[in-house]
C-alpha cells in the first residue's frame, strides 16, 4: 500500500449561478462536466464536477450553488487561489487573447516560483490562476477534453498550486511538512511560500500566504473556495489517514462515502477545509461517456427523492453530447 498523498484531487468552490458556471467552465475554459449531481449534504445545492475528458483525479473542480448566498468576501484563513495547469508558455499568450474575446477580468502575465503565471477572475470575482508547465514534472496532467472548444495545444491539463492564505502559518506549515508529507520547497521575496508533495510538480503543490491577524476573517459564500481535496490511492490508504489525522488529533469527519470517491474532511487550523479522496471508483460508475454530465446523476441512497430534488433544481445542459 503506498500510504504517501500522491496530489491534487480537486478543488471545491461556491457559485451564484450553476448554469451560468456550466457556460463558463465548458465554453470559456473547455473543461467537461462529468457529472451533473447534488451536494449530499444539502440536496437543494447542485454539485457540478468539471474535468479532464475522462474525469482523472487531479483534473476536478466542482461548485455547490447554495440556494440564498450572498457575495463572499476574502480574508484571512481561507483558500484563496484556484490553480490550473496548461502546457505551456505559448498557452498563456493564447488564454490571455481568449480572456479578452471573452470579456473575462485578468492580470498580465508573470513568473512565480519559475514558472510563468496567469491569473484571471469568474463572474463572481472568484480568483484563479494558470500556470505554465513548460518547465514541469512530476505528477501527469490529465487528457484534454475531446470536444473542448480550446485547441489542445493549450488546453488545462489539471489543478494547480492553490494558495491558502492565514494567520498561523507555524501551525500550517506543522500540518502541511510533519503531518501530511509535504515539502517546504522556497520562499518568495513576497513572502509567499510552495509546499511540494514527493516532487510531483504542479500537481502536487500549496502556496502558503501568510496574512495579518487584523485582517477580517472571510465571509464564506459565493466567489469563495469551500475546499481543496488531495489524492489518496484506495479505501485502505484513506483509512491509514482518518486514523493519522484523528492522531494528531485534528478536527475532522471520519469516513464519508461520497459514491464516486471515499473521503474524509479535517480542518488544519481556523477557517480552511482540507479533504482527503480516494482516486476511485471514479465518475463513470453510473453512467456512459456519452451521457456523463447530461442527466442529474444521484448516488443510490438519494435516488428515492429524485422527484423532489428535481423540483428545486433549475435544469441545463438537457442535451446529449455530439
Amino acid at each position: 500500500m503506498n500510504k504517501n498523498l500522491t496530489g491534487l484531487h480537486h478543488i471545491t468552490a461556491i457559485t451564484s449561478s450553476a448554469p451560468k458556471m456550466f457556460k463558463f467552465m465548458t465554453e470559456v475554459m473547455g473543461l467537461h462536466l462529468i457529472k451533473k449531481t447534488v451536494n449530499q449534504d444539502d440536496i437543494r445545492t447542485y454539485h457540478l464536477y468539471f474535468t479532464d475528458d475522462m474525469g482523472n483525479p487531479g483534473t476536478d473542480i466542482t461548485f455547490f450553488d447554495f440556494p440564498g448566498l450572498i457575495q463572499g468576501s476574502k480574508g484571512k484563513n481561507e483558500i484563496t487561489r484556484i490553480g490550473f495547469r496548461v502546457p505551456s508558455d505559448a498557452a498563456l499568450d493564447f488564454w490571455q487573447n481568449r480572456f479578452d474575446e471573452f470579456k473575462v477580468e485578468h492580470e498580465e502575465i508573470y513568473t512565480e516560483f519559475g514558472s510563468k503565471v496567469l491569473n484571471f477572475y469568474d463572474f463572481d470575482h472568484e480568483h484563479y490562476q494558470l500556470i505554465s508547465d513548460e518547465n514541469n514534472s512530476g505528477v501527469a496532467g490529465g487528457t484534454p477534453y475531446r470536444y473542448s472548444p480550446v485547441p489542445e495545444e493549450y488546453a488545462i491539463v489539471g489543478l494547480g498550486a492553490p494558495m491558502v492564505s492565514v494567520d498561523y502559518p507555524v501551525e500550517l506549515d506543522h500540518v502541511l511538512a510533519e503531518v501530511m508529507g509535504f515539502t517546504k520547497k522556497e520562499t518568495a521575496e513576497n513572502g509567499l511560500v510552495l509546499y511540494e508533495l514527493h516532487d510531483g510538480g504542479h500537481g502536487a503543490q500549496v502556496i502558503m500566504e501568510t496574512v495579518e491577524s487584523s485582517v477580517p476573517d472571510e465571509l464564506q459564500a459565493y466567489g469563495n473556495v469551500h475546499h481543496v481535496a488531495f489524492r489518496t490511492e484506495d479505501e485502505e490508504s484513506l483509512r491509514y489517514w482518518i486514523d493519522r489525522i484523528q492522531s494528531v488529533p485534528l478536527a475532522s469527519s471520519g469516513f464519508v462515502d461520497r459514491f464516486y470517491f471515499k473521503s474524509e474532511y479535517f480542518r488544519p487550523g481556523r477557517g480552511v477545509l482540507f479533504e482527503i479522496a480516494t482516486d476511485g471508483p471514479g465518475f463513470l460508475l453510473d453512467e456512459t461517456y456519452e451521457e456523463a454530465g447530461v442527466h442529474l446523476e444521484l448516488p443510490p441512497f438519494l435516488e428515492e427523492q429524485r422527484a423532489d430534488i428535481e423540483a428545486n433544481l433549475t435544469p441545463f445542459n438537457t442535451d446529449k453530447k455530439e
